[in-house]
């Protein structure tokens, strides 16, 4: 009986304060909406401006000479055929969808959660505040992040983008922190010995030093993104997700299935193309 009341205390509570919070904020967060919207749109509907034929051929043309550009033809043709298996199951339209969504969540986590990172790797009382923090972050539970999304963005592509934003953030911050204390004590004397700022320390020092960290964090962001945008298709994010939800909900176990398939094509394409810039990273700082 007890905790029954407690608990709608405060349920209660909770509602109260994002009533007061969405009523004091609406504009601000409309306005917000009204940005990530159009940049979404605007890149979809650009990725696919002409026919379907050309905008696939096209597309997969391009990223088949990024990869042989970043690592070798065995891996542009590897990563051409992931796209091309997309397309002939015929949700090139969603993966479009589903790829927008995720490198705009991650580019926005990244802007972030770097500077988060840098800042707790400074500070050690910073870094006490902000470590329950991405605790109860990493612990809660994914469908739990769109309970507040919806309540200030309501459904569509915009809340998606925040859960994902939210859930994929851990990670970075918690990598970019541990890469920044990664560097030697002797290593940033040094350069202050030799007429460094504490600036020039943290951007010519302690960042480059550490980018082989972060990148793992960047690496840990896209997969995270990936994986919450699927979840995200609960409150009408579409893309892939949108089309395994179809399939459960009509009890279409095919539709699913080749859905699922694309959404594991994609996810593949992304962790290997990310590891390669990883490891060109590392050997570009070996090097130097």
């Amino acid at each position: 009986m007890f905790g029954i009341e407690l608990g709608k205390w405060i349920a209660d509570g909770v509602n109260a304060v994002i009533d007061v919070i969405v009523e004091n904020t609406g504009m601000f967060f409309r306005s917000v909406s009204d940005v990530i919207e159009t940049i979404y749109e605007y890149t979809t509907d650009g990725l696919q401006i002409a026919p379907e034929p050309f905008t696939e051929l096209a597309l997969i043309v391009v990223v088949g000479l990024i990869l042989w550009r970043l690592a070798s033809w065995k891996f542009a043709l590897g990563g051409a055929l992931a796209l091309i298996l997309v397309a002939f199951l015929g949700l090139w339209s969603f993966t479009v969808d589903t790829i927008v969504l995720v490198l705009l969540a991650t580019a926005m986590c990244l802007v972030i959660s770097i500077p988060i990172g840098i800042a707790m790797g400074l500070n050690d009382g910073f870094e006490r505040l902000m470590r329950p923090v991405l605790d109860l972050m990493q612990t809660m539970p994914a469908f739990v992040y769109l309970i507040p999304v919806v309540m200030f963005f309501g459904v569509g592509i915009v809340p998606a983008v925040f859960a994902t934003l939210v859930f994929a953030m851990p990670p970075p911050i918690r990598l970019t922190n541990l890469g920044i204390r990664g560097v030697s004590s002797e290593t940033k004397e040094a350069a202050l010995s030799f007429g460094a700022t504490k600036f020039q320390v943290l951007f010519k020092v302690q960042i480059p030093l550490a980018i082989p960290t972060i990148m793992a964090g960047v690496n840990q962001c896209i997969m995270l993104s990936l994986s919450m945008a699927v979840i995200a298709s609960m409150i009408g994010a579409g893309g892939l997700g949108g089309e395994v939800l179809r399939g459960i909900t009509r009890l279409n176990v095919g539709h699913g299935f080749i859905a699922g398939i694309s959404i594991v094509c994609l996810a593949i394409l992304l962790d290997r193309t990310a590891a390669v810039i990883h490891r060109k990273t590392m050997q570009k700082i070996n090097i130097a």
